[in-house]
């Protein structure tokens, strides 16, 4: 159970630089700030994947692009093909989306322009597996939380799917410490207003949310309530073979049980605001929001992801009463017994930038374990 960390660091760190199980980029530039990112592997296959953007946010040729960052977290389940499809596609969506002249109204119109990239890329999605159904049928099973974060002119728009976190770590003037504010709500039904949202949504079924292995699960299956995949819990016509028995329902549905709409909320930047942390569950089932937000803020920037991780990773081993060096050497797979896979992208706001020319465009995808 116990073995070495057989892999090499890769060196170059232009697109991050993986060492073991951790994937990491220290330090690079967006349009309004500096980022870090960092992922570690906890399954057999990492199945999170996460993307930063910087540069144009439409697609439109004519007229002046309107500029700003986006940062995604996906984290997977039942494997990594959707979170993978999503690190591909929604962004591209929301380029196709996003209108070159947003001043009037700009909340409404971004709102619908990210719930637009959401239903476009699930769509899509299931397109995929419709393809590849008799030929890979656990396809219809895997699914992904998606996280999405989008700076522009002055405002921060965050969309959430699923159990996935943005905090937001705010100085007060004449104030040496960070304070912690939530931006997103988890859709988890191990939450009571989730719960109840689920029993709203389907009155008739008495079966919707039911305690499983110690917590609450949907169907006795998933413990979140959106995402976007999982089309077997969303289109009856996948609930039959090829599909594995254990994701086969006793009782069919005649509406999705899931959905992917995503929870958005907009954010007026202010210059007390100095960086957010967009995090799978993972990061937060070891650090509260307080203690993830007071060690980005009392750390230099280089390298302050990867440093967060590994607070994460200490929280985990002490909860197991083990020592860090030997979670470390924990094989990905028996790991999960331990932690989760887990992603995460702190993203740095300089108020002086955000009203000046950006840099030119960047992209770069988070983790790059071989799958």
């Amino acid at each position: 159970m116990v073995k070495p960390c057989w892999r090499p660091c890769i060196e170059d760190d232009t697109m991050g630089r993986l060492d073991g199980l951790v994937w990491h980029k220290d330090l690079g530039s967006h349009a309004y700030g500096e980022f870090s990112m960092a992922v570690i592997q906890a399954n057999r296959m990492c199945e999170d994947y996460s993307q930063l953007e910087s540069g144009p946010l439409s697609s439109f040729i004519s007229g002046d692009h309107p500029q700003g960052t986006f940062a995604g977290v996906y984290d997977g389940h039942a494997g990594s093909e959707a979170s993978k499809f999503v690190s591909h596609n929604l962004f591209f969506n929301l380029k196709i989306f996003w209108p070159v002249d947003i001043v009037s109204e700009r909340r409404e119109v971004s709102e619908s322009v990210l719930k637009k990239a959401f239903s476009t890329t699930e769509e899509d999605f299931l397109s995929l597996v419709k393809k590849q159904w008799m030929n890979n049928p656990q396809i219809a099973s895997v699914g992904t939380c998606c996280l999405a974060g989008v700076l522009h002119d002055g405002v921060l728009f965050v969309a959430n799917a699923g159990d996935s976190r943005a905090v937001l770590g705010r100085v007060e003037r004449g104030s040496k410490r960070a304070s912690a504010v939530q931006l997103s709500n988890e859709h988890n039904v191990n939450i009571a207003s989730v719960r109840e949202e689920l029993y709203a949504l389907h009155p008739d079924d008495s079966q919707v949310v039911i305690m499983k292995h110690k917590c609450w699960r949907v169907r006795g299956l998933i413990q979140v309530s959106r995402s976007i995949g999982d089309v077997y819990l969303k289109r009856a016509e996948f609930q039959r073979e090829p599909l594995l028995p254990k994701f086969r329902l006793a009782e069919t549905f005649e509406k999705p049980i899931l959905n992917s709409e995503p929870e958005v909320t907009v954010h007026k930047l202010q210059p007390e605001d100095h960086f957010v942390i967009f995090a799978s569950d993972g990061l937060w089932e070891q650090l509260s929001n307080q203690e993830a937000v007071d060690i980005v803020h009392n750390f230099p920037r280089n390298g302050i992801a990867k440093r967060l991780l590994k607070a994460a990773l200490h929280e985990a081993a002490k909860k197991r009463e083990m020592r860090y060096a030997d979670l470390k050497k924990i094989d990905p797979g028996v790991r999960r017994h331990f932690h989760d896979d887990i992603t995460l992208i702190i993203v740095f706001i300089d108020s002086h930038l955000v009203s000046k020319s950006p840099l030119p465009p960047y992209s770069i995808k988070g983790g790059v374990f071989p799958r």
